[in-house]
């Protein structure tokens, strides 16, 4: 296995093999979703293991790829930087640009100054994310 492989452009589809294997694999490693300190062991023959710990989001991360790859889907990794644009924070809050600045300047959504751009951290806009369809819900239960 290459990393630098990995990742391209257009990842492909798991062959019948991988889905095989993920469909299994998958399906053991569910069982272990509620594990406060999960650990992974590398067995690269009889005699080498390692168990490795790995963080619970991570471990959550490859048994929602491992379910994927058992659909038959192509898996693609995208990462997101801990600051952001303001249009990037727009996009992930599904605003316009215009208004995304109005909560900036209001304040409802912390942000700094860097330079001359502003930066909004991913955690901020997560958390108003998760706070306006928390009021969401309220209201559509009401």
């Amino acid at each position: 296995m290459n990393p630098s492989n990995f990742q391209s452009a257009y990842p492909l589809p798991p062959t019948e093999e991988e889905v095989k294997l993920a469909q299994e694999s998958s399906r053991l490693l569910a069982g272990y979703t509620d594990a406060e300190k999960p650990q992974i062991i590398i067995q690269t023959d009889e005699m080498n293991s390692q168990a490795i710990a790995i963080p619970e989001s991570a471990f959550l991360m490859l048994v929602e790829i491992l379910e994927q790859m058992a659909q038959g889907n192509a898996v693609r990794l995208v990462s997101l930087p801990s600051e952001l644009t303001t249009q990037e924070s727009a996009n992930i809050l599904e605003v316009s640009h215009p208004y995304l600045v109005e909560l900036l300047e209001s304040g409802e959504i912390p942000s700094q100054i860097v330079e001359t751009k502003r930066q909004v951290r991913y955690e901020d806009v997560l958390e108003y994310k998760n706070q306006i369809e928390e009021k969401r819900r309220q209201t559509l239960d009401e």
